[in-house]
């Protein structure tokens, strides 16, 4: 048997920042490094982002952090927020703590050995012979890899509920010395959050688990990742993830539909990780939808910013919680990352 998505639950920080104010804040850090820099401000509003949520307020970002100092910060907001997130997800499911068989952490804007899903364990009281399975360095493809690989195992496991958790703080990673246009483009875009969901055997609703699929393409490590230096994680970021959406997503996904005997023809619905407003474009130009039809990705995109890996499962948990799908219609949930790869979970409702 597949298993189920049993539920999704979201949480954010407290700090609310408009986008408005966060291009003031780039105008007066950017300016002394782009003479024209008006010619490069309106990247804050072509990303069609108009808020979003930080573990910081927004004058922190206008002083000088130490990597121990931020990664502190990652540790005590990424273990609060994580625990909001699978404490909503496991009471809306109305789980035992004591049926959770294992815990799948998903994260990469932070570091911590052991990893925050030991500590998960016991906050949420479950039991001490919870299998953890930490997954770190994905990226904005953790989301969608991190469901796939509790999938498998709720797969294995059927009478055991399994549960995964995302939080990313990608705000703690700004440097404020970097004075490049990556950062700027990283200013405009990244934000912070946590999502979690569980899964199961143990009900008849909720979209079931087909399989998943994963890609990672040769000669494509420098599309994105970190640099470490010694003020923490530098963002990596091309500009070249659009184009590599129009030349291989559609195959790919071809591909991901014929591993498990799927027609590509029959996806009703797609819950696709908006890397930015012109990644979303690329994306319904090559599935032939209209422009602006993927409403929940850009939605959460507008509310939220791209939160790295838990942004494909916010659009999950609005999309669940619209009911805009017939029993039995196929889905696909998606999202691209450091490798490059892609990774795609397929599911039915």
């Amino acid at each position: 048997m597949n298993p189920r998505v049993l539920s999704v639950a979201t949480a954010l920080p407290p700090y609310r920042i408009g986008q408005e104010d966060v291009k003031e804040f780039a105008r007066g850090m950017f300016s002394d490094a782009f003479p024209d820099l008006d010619r490069l401000t309106p990247i804050f509003d072509n990303v069609h982002v108009e808020s979003r949520y930080f573990c910081v307020p927004l004058e922190w970002f206008s002083e000088d952090h130490t990597f121990p100092e931020k990664n502190g910060l990652y540790i005590e907001h990424a273990l609060n927020l994580s625990e909001k997130a699978a404490r909503r997800a496991m009471d809306r499911a109305g789980a035992d703590p004591g049926d959770v068989g294992a815990i799948f952490f998903v994260s990469t804007t932070g570091l911590a050995t052991p990893s925050l899903d030991s500590k998960l364990i016991f906050r949420l009281g479950l039991s001490e012979h919870t299998r953890r399975v930490p997954i770190w360095g994905l990226g904005c493809a953790a989301g969608a890899a991190g469901l796939a690989r509790a999938s498998e195992y709720a797969r294995l496991y059927p009478d055991q509920t399994v549960l995964l958790v995302g939080v990313e703080l990608s705000g703690l990673t700004f440097q404020r010395g970097d004075r490049s246009k990556s950062n700027l483009v990283s200013t405009s875009l990244f934000a912070d959050g946590a999502a979690a969901v569980l899964l199961g055997q143990t009900a008849e609703s909720g979209p079931e688990i087909l399989g998943s699929h994963s890609t990672t393409w040769p000669d494509t490590e420098d599309v994105m990742g970190w640099e470490i230096v010694e003020t923490g994680l530098k963002v990596q970021l091309s500009k070249s993830v659009p184009a590599i959406v129009r030349e291989r997503l559609r195959d790919d996904l071809i591909m991901a539909c014929d591993s498990l005997g799927l027609d590509f023809e029959e996806l009703r619905h797609f819950v696709l990780h908006p890397g930015g407003a012109k990644v979303l474009d690329a994306f319904e130009d090559v599935l032939g939808l209209e422009r602006g039809g993927l409403t929940f990705s850009r939605g959460v995109l507008r509310d939220y910013g791209n939160m790295s890996s838990v942004t494909a499962l916010f659009i999950l948990e609005r999309f669940l919680e619209s009911a805009e799908f017939a029993p039995g219609d196929l889905g696909v949930l998606s999202a691209m990352g450091p490798g490059f790869s892609a990774e795609h979970v397929l599911f039915r409702c």
